[in-house]
């Protein structure tokens, strides 16, 4: 009953504003570009009174688009079909309920328990092991589901026990569910990113591997200063004791090992004198000890062949080589490939030219001497003469096929260096409970690293689109589930109604987005918005910094969605003016729109955590748990900004 009169308090206070924009409309002293900063202005005053988002910025701009329109109702009602057709025209959207379904698939697979579970084991040594265990857990599961709601509820409901049973502060073990859960939202593949790049026109691939370390930075920094704060105040995360850092080995390694404690790979050796264990169960361990050098050395030599090779310079030489043979440089530079119909010079100011040579008279044809006396550009090899037409392309390709190979770049050799040694570390310490924990990781971890992997790998290495590569995710997750026994009608049938649910709320917001955009920029509040800004003489730090702000500050009252469809439109076109890249400019509000999740008074993760936790557990204390956090996002956002290439490298690599 509450509920009902505050609904329609709410919307009689709603037709008291539109009734007194109508009548600010007929005032002589209001522009139409005040017109759309008052539409901005109600819309926000609107989604915080809890009005739906997506029909607030439907019905908003329906309204103001109404009054540009001077009451046109048909022009009005025109914008708004143009616009929803365009909106739901755009592929790159087909991806979204594509990734969405993949995510509850894998979520119900139920292999987070025992993610939790083998991390947790695996790295008991560490100061506040648990919370780490979060941490690590929630960011490989983020990266699988992308379902913020979904991650938080889920550790809530398993770590969050375990963590206040082992005595944890509850605002460190609130905090690292919430802000561990929220990162789905910026490591692919993720819908933020998405839906960024459908706003803004960014594509979603650049955008995923952009993306992929600052993620991994930011979950670093979370992880880092768990483990610093349970250093500094180990009464904040008390160490597991000796007995829950126990593994139960089966009966066959129990014989082979005198110990739990005892080297596995010596153990196995020795085991076929064991009459007891059967010799094919002792090539079975030995072939899960294997698995980490095996992979090792396959990744090795095929990413060494991949840095080493150099077929598209080779390509790139080949038509270098045949210009200077041709002997017609342009500015300087190369003459591109001759066309059909026969040679051609290049247009130049005053009409068509010969080429520079000794010979200065503009009618006098090109010989021999003169092509000798062309001058090769700036660091180019020496060519030498040029061969018979019949024999010129097998000298070209056979110049260039001896130099297809180059050296190793330095970050591969460090990038290697850093995992052999890791892989060297397992197998010096690997006893036989770390291999029953390598066995627990194995059946939940690598399932999950296989999937993001089959995933991203595909999206940033080109071999398939966004929406193609979701498909194969939606799959991916489907065959998860039936390999875990999981997949059955009811799943099903509660992962597609999940699915379109949220499918049909990011359609709609686009929809209403677009909308709003257009009636925004019909008033002229978008020129208005530019006007003040560049007025202000701003630099680009300057506008950065200010830009940040506001989302930063927006990002307590509103959602992520609601931030990106409604006032990424308006910062956009500011972009070009200030020399900032769309590409960078996405990644730092992915990295600032964290907080949307984090900051009161909406919260949404306070919320879903406060909903599975204990009662004693408040909603201040979880609050108090995420402030920290928020500020390692901050300087998760500077960190980026003082080193774009966190961020731009990965892309600049891949698709310079």
């Amino acid at each position: 009953m509450i509920r009902r009169e505050l609904w329609f308090g709410l919307s009689f206070m709603a037709l008291i504003v539109i009734g007194a924009v109508a009548v600010l409309a007929n005032a002589p002293t209001i522009t139409n570009g005040h017109l759309g900063l008052l539409m901005l202005s109600l819309v926000v005053v609107a989604i915080m009174l809890g009005f739906p988002t997506a029909f607030t910025l439907m019905g908003m701009g329906m309204l103001f688009t109404w009054l540009a329109y001077d009451r046109d109702w048909h022009r009005t009602l025109d914008l708004m079909v143009q616009s929803a057709f365009k909106t739901m025209a755009n592929d790159v959207l087909i991806a979204v309920p594509l990734f969405v379904f993949m995510g509850y698939l894998v979520e119900r697979a139920n292999l987070i328990e025992s993610l939790f579970k083998s991390l947790h084991l695996a790295l008991a040594r560490l100061p506040g092991a648990l919370a780490v265990a979060t941490l690590v857990t929630c960011t490989i599961f983020a990266t699988a589901t992308g379902i913020v709601g979904a991650v938080v509820t889920l550790m809530g409901l398993l770590a969050l026990p375990a963590m206040l049973r082992a005595g944890y502060s509850v605002p460190l073990a609130a905090g690292s569910i919430t802000a561990g859960g929220c990162l789905g939202i910026l490591i692919p593949p993720s819908v933020l990113l998405i839906v960024y790049g459908a706003t803004a026109g960014v594509s979603v691939v650049q955008l995923y591997a952009g993306a992929f370390f600052p993620g991994l930075m930011l979950a670093s920094l979370y992880v880092l200063y768990v483990i610093i704060v349970a250093w500094l105040k180990p009464q904040w995360a008390p160490p597991l004791s000796q007995a829950e850092r126990v593994v139960p080995l089966p009966p066959l390694s129990q014989r082979l090992a005198d110990s739990p404690a005892a080297h596995a790979v010596v153990g196995l050796l020795k085991g076929r004198r064991n009459a007891g264990v059967p010799f094919s169960h002792v090539l079975k361990q030995l072939g899960i000890v294997a698995m980490p050098g095996v992979i090792f050395l396959l990744l090795a030599a095929f990413s060494y062949k991949a840095v080493t090779t150099v077929e598209a310079q080779a390509r790139y030489e080949i038509e270098e080589i045949g210009a200077v043979r041709s002997g017609t440089p342009e500015s300087g530079g190369l003459q591109e490939p001759p066309v059909e119909g026969g040679l051609q010079e290049p247009p130049q100011e005053g009409g068509l030219q010969e080429p520079p040579s000794d010979d200065t008279q503009p009618s006098a044809p090109a010989t021999a001497s003169s092509q000798a006396a062309l001058s090769e550009p700036p660091g180019a090899p020496a060519v030498p003469p040029a061969p018979a037409a019949g024999t010129a392309e097998p000298s070209a390709a056979a110049a260039t096929e001896a130099a297809t190979q180059r050296p190793a770049p330095t970050w591969w050799w460090i990038t290697f260096a850093v995992f052999g040694a890791i892989v060297t570390l397992f197998y010096l310490f690997l006893s036989f409970a770390r291999l029953e924990i390598f066995k627990m990781l194995l059946a939940s971890f690598f399932p999950l690293v296989l999937l993001i992997l089959s995933v991203l790998g595909s999206i940033v290495l080109g071999l398939a689109t966004p929406t193609e590569a979701a498909a194969m995710g939606a799959l991916g997750g489907m065959l998860l589930a039936a390999a875990y026994r999981r997949l059955n009608l009811a799943v099903l049938k509660e992962s597609v109604f999940l699915t379109a649910k949220t499918s049909a709320m990011v359609c709609w917001l686009f929809v209403g987005s677009a909308i709003f955009s257009a009636a925004f920029a019909l008033l002229g509040g978008q020129a208005l918005v530019e006007e003040w800004v560049l007025g202000m003489n701003l630099t680009k730090v300057e506008f950065l910094i200010l830009s940040q702000v506001i989302i930063f500050l927006l990002g307590w009252p509103l959602e992520w969605t609601e931030i990106i469809v409604i006032f990424m439109p308006i910062f956009i076109p500011l972009l070009d003016n200030f020399g900032v890249d769309p590409l960078f400019f996405g990644l730092l509000v992915a990295l600032n729109l964290q907080t949307a999740f984090l900051s009161p008074p909406v919260a949404m993760a306070a919320f879903y955590l406060k909903g599975v936790s204990p009662p004693h557990v408040t909603l201040n204390q979880i609050f108090l748990g995420m402030l920290p956090f928020m500020g390692i996002q901050v300087l998760a956002i500077v960190l980026l900004y003082m080193w774009p290439q966190i961020g731009l490298w990965l892309p600049q690599l891949l698709y310079k």
